[in-house]
């Protein structure tokens, strides 16, 4: 039996855990929440901060792709560069990191310097998530592990399908700064309730990189890292030009993308749900199956989305698809590494904030030359190369 599956089965009664605790857990998945919701907020403030600062679609697009690519190599690094500080220090002053990078976005006066300050958001998207995502064993007793580390993912979850709806709907109520400044009052908030909840968290053991590299060599993991990369980079290539797409394809008023998001993030919020009630039945179906439902709805969506109305029913189908996303690769992740979930998770985590920024990036040069059209059907190919990786592989 492997340690995941003791944990999971144990007869032992449960340990009665402190509300404190709990409410530490929680602090943590906000935590997540609000980094990643920092990291996608552009997306739904595209047009909006493009016209603000008198820069194209596709060079706003660029903000995504640094925060993404410096999150995706700090999610690894910095682990090993921290070593024995005590953890609870380090994530203070990451939300802190993020705070003040919110703050200079809100404040930015080109172009240039919303590109900096998006260079610091992604050492605090990377730094907090790979320290979160190991936190639930130092915070609730064994056998309250898996829900607690349930929850923490569930906050980065919940930012992936309604971080861009709600910062597009404060967009659209009054202007892209003050999205910056609400994420940053949040960040504050944040702070204060770890520095409060959060006991001393002193390193264990050295983090070394090359755990990393070792469970690349097993296949499955390998796989689902490969997953990770086409599903999400396929999706962000699109949605970081979701308002445009609305705007262009469907006709859809710009006052009205964010209402549309929102409904897109509740759509997402109820995919999570399906898919997570069936990916431990059948990991390997159910990631086919998203892959399949998201690269069609991608893929049809320059020819059947030109109303508001035919656009409104697929951009919901596309939250529903993505929304079984994460959770469905994470399954994959757990279970083909039992043993290892700490530095699989955290290879996985490396990986989909690579794909965001790389996706936001393909998406950028696509809307250059072939405009949002093409950027749908680029996207699509990346999805559907999903369900070939996972149908040519055994179940794990």
């Amino acid at each position: 039996m492997t340690n995941v599956d003791s944990v999971l089965t144990s007869s032992t009664a449960p340990e009665r855990v402190p509300l404190r605790s709990w409410l530490a857990v929680l602090a943590v998945a906000i935590g997540t929440f609000s980094v990643v919701t920092v990291e996608n907020l552009p997306m739904g403030l595209l047009t909006a901060i493009g016209g603000g600062l008198r820069v194209s679609d596709g060079d706003v697009g660029l903000m995504v792709t640094v925060s993404g690519l410096v999150a995706a190599a700090t999610a690894p690094v910095l682990p090993v560069l921290i070593r024995r500080l005590d953890r609870r220090i380090v994530l203070l002053g990451l939300i802190l990191l993020m705070v003040l990078a919110n703050v200079v976005s809100a404040l930015a006066p080109n172009y240039g310097v919303l590109l900096v300050a998006r260079f610091f958001v992604g050492i605090s998207i990377g730094g907090f998530w790979s320290l979160a995502a190991g936190l639930a064993v130092r915070l609730v007793p064994g056998t309250h592990v898996p829900r607690a580390t349930s929850l923490i993912f569930l906050g980065a979850m919940a930012a992936n399908v309604l971080g861009v709806p709600a910062g597009a709907l404060i967009g659209s109520l009054s202007n892209w700064r003050i999205a910056f400044v609400a994420v940053a009052g949040v960040g504050v908030l944040l702070a204060i309730a770890l520095l409060a909840l959060l006991p001393r968290m002193p390193s264990g053991e050295l983090v070394r990189l090359r755990t990393l590299a070792r469970q690349l060599r097993t296949p499955a993991v390998r796989v689902g890292a490969i997953a990770t990369f086409l599903l999400v980079s396929g999706h962000y290539a699109a949605f970081t030009f979701v308002s445009p797409i609305l705007q262009d394809i469907s006709g859809i008023g710009v006052k009205a993308i964010g209402p549309l998001l929102v409904a897109y993030g509740v759509a997402g919020i109820v995919g999570n749900t399906i898919a997570g009630s069936i990916a431990g039945r059948d990991v390997r179906a159910t990631i086919i199956v998203v892959s399949i439902v998201l690269a069609a709805c991608l893929a049809v969506f320059p020819v059947l989305g030109h109303s508001p109305v035919s656009g409104t029913a697929l951009l919901i189908l596309w939250g529903l698809a993505f929304g079984g996303l994460p959770v469905s690769v994470q399954t994959w992740i757990i279970k083909a590494a039992p043993n290892a979930t700490e530095a699989a998770t955290g290879l996985n985590t490396c990986m989909f904030n690579l794909a965001i920024a790389l996706g936001a990036l393909f998406g950028s040069l696509a809307v250059r030359s072939v405009a949002v059209t093409g950027v749908l059907w680029i996207a699509a190919g990346l999805v559907i190369l999903t369900s070939i990786a996972v149908w040519s592989t055994r179940r794990v």
